[in-house]
């Protein structure tokens, strides 16, 4: 009987590939949260952020077409800031400090123009390493 292992092998390893990057990417953005301080800092962190909503995306959907997934990293990085005027997240996050990190808590237009860098780089990245991978093949 055959095995489905061989036949989910290209997945599983892009899959544990966007897992690598995603323990990466949460780790730079906890050090650049405590670390950093400036308009910098605040750049890196929400572009990060829209690397690990792409990074998760990816992760749960790994056949779907890049372009799809950065376009719905965007899209949903952008829903979370204008959840932000609701005021909702900044009451929550006095609540539970966590919801701080998932769902902010003021918007900031600066912050959509991050995002987009942050999904835009990171579609052009897991384009070119899919690329690398079918070429290696």
């Amino acid at each position: 009987m055959p095995s489905s292992a061989g036949r989910d092998s290209p997945v599983r390893a892009r899959r544990r590939g966007l897992l690598v990057g995603a323990a990466l990417v949460v780790a730079a953005g906890l050090v650049t949260h405590f670390v950093g301080s400036g308009p910098i800092a605040d750049l890196a962190g929400d572009a990060l952020y829209a690397v690990m909503i792409y990074l998760v995306l990816a992760i749960a959907f790994p056949r779907a077409a890049f372009w799809v997934v950065g376009v719905t990293a965007l899209a949903l990085c952008t829903l979370i800031e204008c959840f932000q005027l609701t005021g909702l997240p900044g009451l929550w996050a006095e609540s539970f400090w966590p919801v701080r990190f998932v769902l902010g808590v003021g918007f900031d237009a600066r912050d959509l123009a991050a995002y987009a860098l942050g999904a835009g780089v990171t579609t052009l990245v897991d384009v070119a390493a899919s690329r690398r991978r079918r070429a290696r093949a």
